[in-house]
């Protein structure tokens, strides 16, 4: 259940749209601003503790609940669409149907099944394999797709954070260049198209001219030690609908070499379970070499789905420096060459494809 306390905000530590990073009585806070506005330094506001008394990681920072300085808070919302439905904080944040003219906006003839047989899709397990994977892509296509590469769409979705705001990740590949579009499905809000759903998203994608779409969590993935209590079993239902509206399909690999749990060394039993579960046939990329073969052989039977080795950009130096300097379950990500290049390879194979 829930905690609450009230506390001063001391520090207003920085800011992005839709987003404050603060202090509370010294400790770290954040603001979702669209849902309860912004704060200054000295408001006196009602903070939600939970995470802290939990110690949990990715989410271990109180969250203002409330400005006790302001009376009332309304932002006009932008359609008809309700995301945290059923709680205190519900919003209207509107679908992306309702502001775009595109080919199925406000159509009753759209067919039963878009078709997006020209988007290629690649879907990931963790929020932190959005860094090689976009990385890679980008390697991959600029020249081909012009100056700035293909154009990549991170659609999330509701199966870990729901603030889409909360990304720093996001934030610091927005500024590379590296993704040019998010879009926020079911529960998730926040990006620049929200969606009901995941196929919902990745039309909004392909609306918006997007040529490659990562399906991926945001930060703070639940997990257990069961083989299917993690929020990204959801992953197996996302790569078989993209497959079933006509998109290539690949499968990014949730690999390890020094994750101290057994479950997550070598292949993650995450990426075995959603291959497992997934009913229709993806592409499970490698890179070519050493390391490829050794997950090829770690991967070992994953019919009907194919592992494919992929020519991989060395993406050492790149997810190793600023702005992409990222941890994965707390580790340097750069330093773990089965994790950066599975998702490099996942992302080489995306980007040839999205370049052809």
């Amino acid at each position: 259940m829930p905690s609450f306390r009230t506390g001063l905000v001391t520090s207003v530590v920085s800011e992005r749209p839709g987003f404050q990073r603060v202090e509370v009585d010294g400790e770290p806070a954040y603001v979702l601003v669209d849902l309860t506005g912004p704060v200054a330094e000295g408001d006196r506001v009602v903070v939600n503790t939970t995470a802290v008394e939990l110690g949990l990681g990715t989410g271990g920072s109180h969250v203002v609940h409330w400005n006790l300085e302001r009376a009332g808070w309304r932002r006009p919302g932008a359609g008809n669409l309700l995301k945290l439905r059923y709680t205190s904080v519900q919003a209207d944040v509107g679908a992306w149907t309702e502001q775009d003219q595109g080919p199925v906006a406000g159509r009753d003839d759209v067919p039963v099944l878009p078709d997006l047989s020209g988007l290629v899709v690649v879907v990931a397990t963790l929020h932190s394999l959005l860094a090689p994977v976009t990385a890679a892509v980008g390697a991959q296509t600029k020249g081909a797709k012009g100056a700035k590469g293909a154009k990549v769409a991170w659609v999330m979705d509701d199966t870990a954070a729901l603030p889409c705001a909360l990304s720093d990740l996001a934030t610091a590949l927005r500024a590379a260049g590296l993704v040019h579009l998010t879009v926020s499905c079911g529960q998730a809000f926040g990006g620049d198209r929200e969606a009901v759903s995941v196929p919902d998203g990745l039309v909004a994608a392909a609306a918006a001219g997007a040529d490659l779409a990562v399906v991926a969590p945001g930060p703070g993935l639940a997990g257990t030690a069961s083989s299917v209590g993690f929020g990204a079993v959801a992953a197996a239902g996302h790569a078989d609908a993209a497959a079933a509206l006509g998109a290539s399909t690949a499968l990014a690999v949730r690999a390890s070499r020094h994750d101290p749990r057994a479950r997550h060394r070598g292949v993650s039993h995450h990426t075995a379970t959603v291959l497992a579960l997934a009913a229709r046939t993806h592409v499970v990329p490698v890179p070519e070499g050493p390391v490829g073969r050794e997950l090829a052989q770690l991967l070992g039977d994953v019919a009907p789905h194919e592992v494919v080795p992929v020519p991989t950009p060395d993406l050492r130096a790149v997810v190793g420096g600023e702005p992409l300097a990222v941890r994965s379950m707390g580790r340097p990500l750069a330093g773990d060459d089965l994790a950066l290049g599975a998702a490099a390879a996942a992302g080489a194979w995306a980007g040839t494809l999205a370049s052809a």
